[in-house]
């Protein structure tokens, strides 16, 4: 489809209706995990934790990051036809969850995926609102699509 001329001039991402989608269901499955992790911050037993979007054509990325990951790590199935994950590490900083996206970025690169995308965001403040987390997340994802960052690693940080 054909981007309209006002579209063309924006800086910005431009969410599709799928994209839309996937951000509900992210709010859907992610709102009641995060919430509990900013109670675990507002009690001090947290001091911050990372989320993470990761997407691979044409490698089992599920059992790629079941494998990977911690028991503390929860991942959330957002979209099997992509295929894409996304993943809160707790109790985790940037460096922390750099390591583990490179892990997986760089496994599935060489175990034959295709358009590796990943995106991290580390939260280090209960402030922000969680719908505004996931979405955050969902931008910087797209972003790094559109810019064709494949097989990179994104990350943010909100303060």
């Amino acid at each position: 489809m054909k981007a309209r001329e006002n579209e063309q001039k924006r800086g910005n991402i431009r969410f599709t209706a799928h994209d839309i989608s996937m951000v509900a269901t992210m709010l859907d499955k992610m709102s009641s995990t995060i919430d509990i992790m900013f109670f675990l911050m507002d009690r001090k037993e947290e001091s911050n934790f990372v989320t993470m979007l990761v997407s691979a054509q044409n490698i089992d990325l599920k059992a790629l990051i079941e494998k990977e990951k911690r028991d503390t790590d929860i991942m959330f199935e957002i979209d099997a036809k992509e295929p894409l994950y996304a993943i809160i590490c707790q109790d985790t900083k940037i460096d922390g969850g750099y390591h583990f996206a490179e892990r997986l970025v760089r496994k599935s690169v060489t175990g034959g995926g295709e358009e590796v995308y990943c995106t991290e965001l580390e939260v280090r403040t209960t402030a922000h609102k969680i719908k505004y987390i996931i979405y955050r997340l969902m931008e910087l994802f797209l972003q790094t699509k559109q810019a064709k960052k494949h097989g990179e690693i994104v990350f943010k940080t909100l303060n």
